[in-house]
């Protein structure tokens, strides 16, 4: 993890003890917590914690959890109602997890074995490797994401997640430039195609997005719980409206370029099986 700690605090969480620590990483975005252990269940109180720790900080890593799958969507559903893979299901896709609400965040096919780098699963998988919001390309939007570690490559060999923050990135925009935004108050269209297809377009050639269905999200937003403004960007944006489409290009690249700079990004090292990150996407 590329990061240079600043703080470091202790909390009193009742029937944990010793209480967790959280560790600021960089510029106050992100945290790592230690000493949540979730053997014995999710309690109001541990979750309360750490929602208001990704309030805070953007996203949180959760080291050593031991969840399971049962664990893993009891943390979840405090956060809310689950999205689930039935759509997808649907369409043809086979689901190798117990659970429809756990969706398969890996490079395993159906039968166990690792997806061959030309099957559909790996050509898709291409577009998870661009910057994006997650399920931006949905009319309701992904809130909160939970990520957990189930078997991790050896270290030194790749399969960081990195994060940017995109409240720090708001606040440096250049002021014409921001208040241009503002002034437009743009509303980006999102496709699941489109970062596909940027990510694959040799496998991705005969399909056209406009074809398809787009979702329609505010370009600049406010984040509800903490009140801050920010930018709700991803590579699912195919365009923004009421502009050419050579014109939207030269905005959200002119937005990509500043907002993926070193100094809002943070990769997180996955270190151990039962780590998790939480993160919310809005």
């Amino acid at each position: 993890m590329s990061s240079t700690t600043t703080l470091t605090e202790t909390a009193t969480i009742p029937n944990v003890s010793p209480g967790p620590t959280l560790t600021v990483i960089k510029n106050r975005f992100g945290a790592e917590i230690t000493g949540l252990d979730f053997t014995n269940g999710v309690t109001d109180e541990a979750y309360n914690y750490i929602r208001d720790a990704v309030t805070k900080y953007g996203f949180v890593i959760l080291r050593k959890t031991n969840l399971n799958d049962e664990t893993h969507l009891e943390l979840a559903r405090k956060f809310g109602e689950l999205d689930d893979v039935t759509p997808y299901n649907k369409a043809g896709r086979a689901h190798r997890l117990k659970y429809n609400e756990l969706f398969d965040v890996s490079n395993i096919d159906f039968d166990g074995s690792i997806a061959d780098l030309s099957s559909p699963r790996a050509q898709a998988n291409k577009g998870n490797s661009l910057f994006h919001t997650d399920s931006s390309f949905n009319p309701r939007r992904a809130g909160y994401s939970l990520l957990l570690a189930h078997e991790l490559p050896p270290p030194g060999t790749g399969g960081s997640t990195a994060f940017a923050d995109m409240r720090a990135a708001y606040r440096d925009l250049d002021e014409d430039f921001r208040s241009f935004l503002h002034e437009k108050n743009f509303i980006a269209r999102h496709s699941i195609l489109h970062s596909r297809k940027l990510a694959a377009p040799d496998w991705y050639k005969d399909v056209d997005p406009t074809s398809h269905f787009m979702s329609r999200h505010l370009l600049l937003q406010i984040h509800e719980r903490s009140g801050l403004p920010t930018i709700y960007l991803a590579k699912h944006i195919h365009s923004l409206e009421g502009v050419s489409l050579e014109e939207s290009q030269a905005i959200l690249n002119r937005l990509f370029e500043h907002t993926t700079q070193d100094k809002y990004i943070i990769e997180v090292e996955w270190k151990d099986v039962g780590d998790m990150i939480v993160w919310d996407n809005t």
